[in-house]
């Protein structure tokens, strides 16, 4: 009996045995008309209990698990090299498979589903997931910095299984610019996959232009309900009409008047000379001499009595390892501000030319202090430290304009992006 696995033709952890039995000279053929459905069936769960794929169908029984399998064909014909040459080289590819799964895949499994909609998108996991991968690629870079191979100084299975996992990030998520963080990771991925006996699995392997847009999550279809037999009609009684009883007028006590929508404790404030809408449209207006224009219209309107300026400093900027993450958290904070547009403006910087980026802003808010509802509405108000400008110190109120102005460089360095709410 033939070695029949049971995976799609594009599935990653089917490519490890497939690289393997290229290696070690056997035969392992792909189950025909093979389709995802297949896995839920009886037979199938036979040979795997949770209905999960790859699954290879030996003469002497099934084998699951992707590494498993692997190992499984690299044995059959004596391991071929592919496990060392010695006690110690067998417990590094051992150690090299371990990471390779649970730090390489492992976190490139959490990027990736949320954002096909096979789980739910949430930020913080995110950027927990990219931060735990950029570590262990980091990790691999410097060992990779003095090693052609994980092990010894020809393919053994850790290269197999680490090529397969990587192919899957390369392809779908890390883009070049994600990369080139890890130049001595590039150099191994792109040797291996060109090596003829990856070659032959993957075929031509691109590079990812852009990560994925995120799905909504996929939920199963509702099943239809039954349709309900039609009830046997019955001839209809005739029925005497009754005569129109006269209206009742009801008792205006009985129904409560709809209560008017309570105002904006904001409305309720002494008017103010400034006009937060015209400073909005001199600050869009302005394209040229805006320090001239622009900032010194803004502190002609500005009116200290009606409103309040704040300097925000994001709590957590270590955190801040991966550009597009942190601009989309910055983009995603400006979005839930939203229900403060009749009543603030505000500046966002984002600082540094390299990780960990800084996150500055200031904020223009009608009252005197930040309003209780967006401090109870908006949960990334906890998120930054704020602290009220005095602009009676000329300093603070240079820093203001800097920032107003996305004056570069800002105290000292690079921004890598300015956002403005207005």
């Amino acid at each position: 009996m033939a070695l029949v696995l049971h995976a799609g033709s594009t599935n990653k952890n089917a490519f490890k045995a497939l690289i393997a039995a290229e290696y070690v000279g056997v035969k392992v053929e792909l189950a025909k008309n093979f389709d995802m459905g297949s896995s839920k069936t009886p037979e199938f769960l036979k040979m795997n209990p949770i209905g999960k794929v790859p699954v290879l169908e030996t003469p002497d029984g099934p084998v699951f698990e992707s590494n498993a399998i692997a190992r499984y064909v690299v044995r059959l014909k004596g391991d071929a090299g592919l496990y060392g040459s010695s006690l110690i080289d067998y417990g590094h590819v051992e150690q090299w498979i371990d990471f390779a799964s649970l730090e390489i895949d492992a976190n490139i499994m959490l990027w990736l589903r949320p954002r096909m909609g096979f789980a739910v998108y949430l930020p913080p996991a995110e950027e927990s997931a990219i931060a735990a991968l950029k570590r262990a690629l980091g990790a691999l870079n410097t060992y990779l910095a003095c090693h052609t191979y994980l092990v010894g100084h020809s393919v053994t299975l850790a290269d197999i299984v680490m090529t397969c996992n990587l192919y899957l990030g390369f392809s779908r998520l890390m883009t070049k610019s994600f990369t080139s963080e890890f130049p001595h990771v590039e150099r191994y991925f792109w040797t291996l996959v060109h090596q003829p006996n990856f070659h032959k699995i993957l075929g031509e392997v691109k590079q990812t232009e852009s990560v994925p847009p995120i799905q909504s999550v996929k939920k199963p279809g509702q099943p239809k309900e039954a349709a309900k037999p039609k009830a046997k009609e019955e001839p209809k009684k005739e029925v005497k009409k009754e005569a129109p009883k006269p209206k009742v007028v009801e008792d205006a006590d009985e129904e409560e008047a709809p209560k008017p929508k309570p105002k904006n404790p904001l409305d309720l404030l002494p008017p103010s000379k400034m006009i937060l809408d015209e400073w909005k449209r001199l600050y869009s207006n302005t394209k040229t001499n805006f320090r001239e224009v622009a900032i010194k219209g803004f502190w002609d309107m500005y009116d200290p009595e009606g409103y309040s300026l704040w300097f925000c400093d994001y709590k957590y900027n270590d955190e801040n390892t991966v550009s597009f993450v942190t601009l989309n958290k910055v983009t995603g904070f400006l979005q839930r501000m939203d229900l403060t547009r009749k009543y603030a403006f505000g500046k966002m910087l984002i600082i540094g030319s390299e990780p960990p980026f800084k996150v500055k802003g200031v904020w223009l808010f009608r009252g005197q202090e930040i309003p209780p509802f967006v401090l109870e509405e908006c949960y990334d108000m906890e998120l930054y430290d704020w602290r009220k400008v005095d602009i009676n110190d000329e300093a603070q109120k240079e820093r203001v304009n800097a920032m107003i102005e996305d004056q570069e460089p800002f105290e000292g360095e690079a921004l890598l992006d300015a956002k403005c709410f207005k």
